[in-house]
């Protein structure tokens, strides 16, 4: 390609509202060009570097038995009413209606999956199979930010895999999670591997890919002794041993203007640790007023609660809720609670001798244990990790860094199949539910945290796998000879098969070589009098700020030592 006849052009200046610096340089190079608040068109050098992107995911997905299918960007209503998910999602699914006032909606695919596999999956001889697709997204996301990383359209490799059985399940989740790291590798990204929770999405398991990046919307607990891994929202820790403290009697004392724990324990004159939070929530879908007990030292995570409701949608309960539920705010205690369900997290097993509201304004109760003084519904661990808090694992402090999610596996177990009715006959005859997962990549998120790891003060560095280009050729100056040959070598290169990008613009040596480091191709060749002199080329990998001359007789030689494998050029 002739960057002169190229379509889009770079950027001297960072645009305004790029905070990221994949963001800026996606602009600044030339790759994308945004039209709305996170809805970006791709440029000849963002589209081609996103379909190199999608050959690697094509053949690790091809690898481990997967089949390309292309399914509908929207469904009826109806499909989400049987999973139960159209009212647990919020507005980031789009809605519409067609002419005859149908509802529509788009956002995931595993709805139609599942219809699709009640419709193609019979027998046990149809199972295990695996099919994906890579196509675009919309998602009405209320912040999008950092360009690709957090957009509204969006390009998503699915993919959904139907087994017979939860052993057959655990075995093909592990070959996705190896194809995911091969995906990854293949692509030169840093990647870490972290437990994370399926939210409305899975049963149980599921792991994240993350990149490490200090502007990543997601935290990450992890454990630099041990390994541990996890996002915060569904990462383990130690939370104390119990203590064998003889239990006190429940008496009720004065709190005069104390709402908060920490001004409960100050006036108390006790720790945090020794008081029970009440954090009160609403449920969505039925009304209920949630209850959860927690010890006062901790927060909860509403991921992990959101599991424990299995996927029920809540929201922090308003005074006027509460004032309905004859639960008063600041002072409500699960001792001598009627009418709300109580979640607690395991944390009130461990201690004894507790502070909680008296149910009464102004007033706690001291020397209140579980379960001598209250009952509840649920006991679980819905507690939110920190750093500093100790690694359940091995004791050891563990520590909060900030990531970017580049891909999500999920197993969905029989979540989806029992819900659209997903069966296949067994061996007997017996109709079964199919055992689902879900497993997917943002490509264009992808593209974007490759820039986030691949880049230096002057641009992008693309590695040669993703790259869109792997030559830059630049001829420099006005001499014909030299054109000619900068020419005949671009014709050269391209009939050897290199992707050949060449600057034949009539500009100064600083702007074209400004622009390559910019653009980030993996090598860059220049013709000018100087070398043409010398019969020569000059040699510059964007990786290196070494510059050398190369006999234009051994070029061929020396390129094919720079790539272990020529590129395909795409057609």
């Amino acid at each position: 390609m002739r960057l002169s006849k190229l379509f889009g052009r770079t950027l001297r200046e960072v645009p305004a509202g790029a905070e990221m610096v994949s963001h800026q340089l996606l602009l600044r190079a030339g790759f994308i060009r945004p039209l709305a608040p996170g809805i970006f068109s791709y440029l000849p050098l963002g589209w081609r570097t996103l379909r190199k992107i999608e050959h690697i995911l094509r053949e690790e997905m091809d690898r481990i038995g997967g089949q390309e299918v292309h399914l509908p960007l929207v469904s009826p209503a109806e499909l989400w009413q049987r999973t139960g998910l159209r009212e647990d999602v919020g507005p980031e699914m789009a809605r519409s209606r067609d002419r005859t006032n149908r509802p529509l909606m788009t956002m995931t695919y595993e709805e139609m999956a599942a219809s699709l596999v009640c419709q193609e999956v019979r027998s046990y001889r149809d199972l295990p199979c695996m099919i994906y697709q890579i196509r675009t997204e919309f998602r009405d996301e209320p912040r999008p930010r950092g360009g690709l990383i957090r957009a509204r359209e969006l390009i998503m490799k699915d993919a959904c895999s139907c087994h017979a059985d939860l052993a057959d399940l655990n075995a093909f989740y592990q070959q996705m999670y190896a194809a995911y790291e091969r995906i990854f590798t293949r692509c030169e990204l840093e990647v870490l591997g972290v437990e994370a929770e399926a939210g409305m999405m899975g049963d149980v398991t599921s792991h994240e890919f993350m990149v490490l990046n200090d502007q990543g919307e997601d935290t990450l607990i992890l454990c630099p002794a041990c390994g541990y891994a996890a996002n915060r929202e569904w990462a383990v820790f130690d939370k104390g041993q119990a203590v064998g403290d003889p239990l006190a009697e429940v008496e009720e004392v004065a709190t005069p203007g104390c709402k908060t724990i920490a001004q409960v324990a100050q006036y108390l004159g006790v720790p945090t640790e020794r008081t029970l939070k009440a954090v009160l929530y609403t449920s969505d879908r039925t009304g209920r007023v949630i209850f959860v007990v927690i010890r006062g030292d901790l927060e909860v995570s509403e991921a992990k609660l959101g599991h424990v409701l299995a996927g029920e949608v809540v929201h922090p309960a308003t005074e006027e809720e509460l004032d309905a539920a004859g639960i008063i705010a600041g002072y409500a205690s699960p001792v001598g609670l009627s009418g709300s369900y109580v979640v607690a997290d395991d944390s009130i097993t461990i201690g004894a001798n507790f502070v909680a509201g008296a149910n009464r304004e102004g007033y706690h109760l001291i020397g209140v244990n579980y379960p001598r003084d209250f009952d509840v519904d649920v006991l679980a661990d819905i507690a939110l990790a920190e750093g500093g808090r100790p690694c359940l694992h091995c004791g050891e402090p563990l520590e909060e860094q900030r990531g970017i999610e580049v891909g999500h596996l999920f197993k969905l177990g029989i979540r989806y199949s029992e819900r659209v009715g997903a069966t296949f006959l067994d061996r007997q005859g017996r109709a079964q539910p199919v055992f689902m997962g879900s497993y997917g990549i943002g490509l264009g998120r992808l593209l974007a945290t490759i820039v986030e790891q691949h880049h230096d003060e002057k641009g992008i560095i693309w590695p040669s796998s993703v790259a869109p280009y792997q030559i830059h050729l630049l001829s420099l100056g006005r001499d014909e000879a030299v054109s000619d040959r900068a020419e005949a070598l671009y014709e050269e290169l391209q009939a050897t098969g290199y992707e050949v990008l060449y600057d034949d613009r009539p500009e100064s040596a600083g702007v074209k070589f400004n622009d390559a480091d910019l653009i980030g191709l993996p090598l860059r060749l220049t013709i000018s009098p100087r070398t043409l002199a010398q019969e020569a080329v000059e040699w510059k990998s964007r990786r290196s700020e070494r510059r050398e001359l190369v006999p234009l007789e051994s070029l061929e030689e020396r390129l094919e030592k720079f790539w272990d494998k020529k590129g395909t050029p795409l057609q």
